[in-house]
């Protein structure tokens, strides 16, 4: 079964950057936050607009705020377009039982909320 393992809240879109393969860039402090890894698989869902769509993480310079859409993404929102970042985890039914998804939410600059 599928669950999901960590969501970020309230991204705000920073920057897109078209001419790129494609992907999304995270601020590795938000990244670190939200137990998210270099190339893992995300699906992004755009609160502005409802675009959903999915694509990998690359990690950005902490502490930066940096969250922004490469390649075929960066059609999908606008700087400023307010996001919810989603990974999954895959569990059996037992682990399903106790399992706790990581979820952070963030504020001002795209800095974590206390």
């Amino acid at each position: 079964m599928t669950f999901y393992k960590s969501k970020i809240n309230q991204a705000k879109v920073t920057q897109t950057e078209l001419l790129y393969e494609g992907s999304i860039t995270i601020d590795r402090t938000i990244m670190d936050a939200a137990n998210i890894l270099a190339n893992e698989r995300v699906q992004v869902l755009n609160l502005n607009n409802g675009e959903r769509f999915e694509t990998y993480v690359i990690e950005g310079e902490a502490d930066s705020g940096v969250i922004c859409l490469n390649g075929p993404a960066a059609r999908c929102a606008i700087v400023g377009d307010m996001i919810t970042i989603i990974s999954y985890v895959t569990l059996t039914e037992e682990e399903s039982k106790t399992w706790k998804p990581t979820v952070v939410s963030l504020g001002e600059n795209n800095k974590r909320k206390a």
